[in-house]
């Protein structure tokens, strides 16, 4: 199973690559997408081309993305919101289903700490994978892509059943990643 973590974000786009075959979790590709100092619609367009090349290149069945951090401000909030957008398009576009967890979710699944600092989640994805992440950015979308694994509540469909159909079982069997406690229909 591979799945595609993103940690979005208009001036750094983190991706990790993670492959999990029983136990063992190795790391395919990781990095950032750094778009430049440039408008906000062309660094969306260099950030959505990346990740477009991205998925073709390490042909992910499922992405996975941090939700949006309530506590930002309202302008970051919505900057956030429009990096968030393009990555769930690029995976959209490349027919993968997507999962979403709360900052606090990854990080616990990563490192056992729900508030753990940059340095933690750096060491871990050091630990864990053996990876040597340069930026926080790439250490959380690795984050967010090993925590969808540690979610998943099934074994992968047996080989030959096609990517697609894979995906789609896979998507079909998946625990909720968050449930709304509020008692609102």
């Amino acid at each position: 199973m591979i799945v595609l973590g993103i940690d979005p974000g208009s001036r750094r786009c983190g991706y990790g690559v993670v492959a999990r075959e029983g136990a063992r979790l190795t790391v395919v590709e990781s990095g950032v997408l750094v778009p430049g100092d440039l408008p906000m619609a062309q660094r969306l367009g260099r950030i959505l081309d990346g990740l477009d090349a991205l998925i073709a290149r390490a042909r992910p069945l499922e992405a996975s993305v941090e939700s949006v951090f309530s506590g930002a401000s309202p302008r970051s909030a919505l900057v956030l919101g429009q990096a968030r957008g393009v990555a769930l398009a690029a995976a959209a576009r490349a027919g993968l289903p997507v999962f979403e967890y709360a900052p606090s979710e990854v990080k616990l699944a990563f490192t056992g700490n729900g508030r753990a600092g940059k340095d933690q989640m750096l060491r871990t994805a050091r630990m864990l994978l053996g990876a040597a992440p340069g930026l926080s950015d790439e250490a959380d979308a690795l984050a967010i892509a090993v925590c969808h694994l540690a979610r998943r509540a099934f074994a992968v469909p047996a080989a030959g059943a096609g990517r697609a159909a894979a995906a789609r079982a896979a998507a079909a069997r998946l625990r909720p990643s968050r449930r709304d406690h509020r008692g609102t229909p």
